[in-house]
């Protein structure tokens, strides 16, 4: 089935490519330039740390639904091994077998496809079983700091939590800024809660995953306007699930990755960010979110800090 005019009228609107060149591989990151870095340093007042990131742990939030996406299998390789010798120093390691998206993440740009391409034009056949992504891979992005920006939807509706299949529209943004009592500026990292997490965080994995809130298809019209360079928010599927368009699956994604350009995180933990922010009043803040540099990775994990 091809996708409809619809989406093909959205992606005309919103796409980059070409915008900073043939060759480039960061889409929207491009707009997190040295100023902005140091404009978002200068949010820091209180020094107080919050960290984002759900817990890497076997019973994590995956539930099967996503195939081959697993949570973490950790176990220990060596315990207490004196490697040198009777009576030296002992060492204890550890190994992991995990999805690279399977909790706190980002994704990377050719994450997804549409029309057999990624960003920028790029065939999706780049993407190969051995090498992984040639190009946009996750290890392009070499550092991730910038102003984050909490856009509190649920607040600000007066909500919790957001019900789910709520479809987070550009009117929510709107009404979470003014509460934020900022604008979203390019370069800006917009952090987009609907309180969904907190299911997780009470061990409903299949619940968490669905019905669920998340953003809306007239959302990345609202991104590309303020030149956001990237976007996360606290649930499993990012965009709202089941989708608001019959039997048009991932058309966020799409739009935000293939498109613009943008990377996009999921599975955030939002909530003590919630809480400092209220406190604070304000909801500007320093954020630090660089990923894993896996070589040719479609995403990877993530741990957060916003810093207030």
């Amino acid at each position: 089935m091809s996708l409809p005019d619809a989406f093909h009228d959205i992606a005309e609107r919103v796409n980059n490519w070409g915008r900073w060149g043939a060759d480039d591989e960061l889409g929207t990151l491009n707009l997190i330039t040295d100023e902005v870095v140091r404009e978002a340093a200068a949010t820091v007042r209180t020094g107080r740390r919050v960290p984002l990131a759900l817990p890497l742990r076997q019973n994590g939030v995956q539930t099967g639904m996503i195939p081959g996406r697993v949570d973490p299998l950790h176990v220990m390789v060596q315990i207490n091994q004196e490697l040198f010798g009777p009576g030296t120093v002992a060492c204890s390691d550890d190994a992991v077998t995990m999805g690279l998206q399977a909790a706190t993440h980002w994704d990377a740009l050719p994450h997804v496809s549409h029309s057999g391409r990624i960003y920028n034009g790029r065939p999706a056949d780049s993407i190969t079983a051995h090498g992984g992504a040639g190009f946009s891979g996750i290890d392009k992005v070499r550092h991730l700091v910038s102003r984050g920006v909490l856009l509190d939807v649920a607040r600000a509706r007066g909500k919790d939590r957001l019900d789910g299949g709520y479809a987070v529209t550009p009117e929510d943004l709107d009404a979470a800024e003014e509460l934020a009592g900022t604008r979203v500026r390019a370069g800006d990292i917009v952090l987009v809660r609907t309180g969904q997490v907190q299911v997780c965080l009470a061990g409903d994995r299949h619940a968490y995953a669905y019905p669920s809130p998340g953003l809306s298809i007239r959302t990345p019209e609202w991104f590309h306007a303020r030149d956001v360079a990237a976007v996360a928010n606290d649930t499993l599927t990012f965009e709202v699930f089941p989708p608001e368009v019959d039997d048009l699956w991932l058309p966020v994604h799409a739009l935000d990755l293939v498109e613009m350009g943008m990377p996009q995180g999921q599975n955030w933990n939002l909530e003590k960010l919630s809480t400092a922010c209220g406190e604070a009043g304000r909801y500007a803040f320093l954020l630090a979110a660089t990923p894993e540099p896996f070589a040719g990775a479609t995403g990877s994990p993530v741990a957060p800090v916003a810093v207030l």
